[in-house]
């Protein structure tokens, strides 16, 4: 056990480097792209099994957010706080999309992914799919992510823990910091919304 929390507080120091290194390549590819759509095309598979494209990320502001269900802080972390902030932002349910998407393909499932969001929200929506698709799709977003074994034969994922924000049409926008204070996000996101 105390390997484990060891190797937990390596990968969480390991992510905040990473989170420096991404905040600034962002922003730098925010500058260079920002009216171009942000990512690359996909087809994956939502919580309900149904087929997901990058469609599904156009049409209203979107929180896009990459992470797993074995994750034991910033993942559950990340999801209570999204849900917070669109019943604060948005308590109709009409002005913003939210997805989770998995960086761990291989144990999470549509159906395991969509188990772990709606135990916590019914406004965001989780998306997985096949292995090689996710590892395409989270090159194309520039997340980092890898995994890191453990005890016993189990590993766990180093990956970006910040929420990205994009506007209907898909461009990148900004981020949202793990850890970083509610109503500086809260004012990200009503400021994504009015700019839209």
């Amino acid at each position: 056990m105390k390997t484990f929390r060891i190797g937990i507080i390596a990968a969480i120091v390991v992510l905040a480097g990473a989170l420096g290194w991404l905040a600034l390549e962002l922003n730098r590819s925010h500058r260079e792209i920002s009216e171009q759509p942000f990512g690359v095309s996909f087809n994956l598979t939502g919580q309900d099994g149904q087929p997901v494209t990058e469609q599904k990320l156009r049409g209203k502001p979107t929180l896009l957010f990459f992470g797993f269900t074995h994750c034991p802080e910033i993942c559950p972390t990340t999801l209570f706080e999204m849900e917070g902030w669109l019943k604060d932002v948005d308590p109709a349910g009409d002005k913003v999309h939210a997805f989770f998407v998995t960086v761990d393909p291989e144990r999470d499932t549509p159906a395991v992914l969509g188990d772990y969001v709606s135990s916590v929200s019914d406004r965001v929506y989780g998306i997985a799919g096949d292995p090689a698709e996710v590892a395409r799709v989270l090159k194309g977003y520039r997340v980092y992510a890898r995994k890191v074994p453990v005890d016993g034969g189990e590993y766990t994922m180093d990956h970006t823990a910040a929420v990205y924000l994009l506007d209907s049409q898909g461009r990148f926008r900004g981020t949202i910091s793990y850890g970083e204070q509610t109503d500086s996000a809260i004012a990200k996101i009503k400021d994504l919304i009015a700019k839209d």
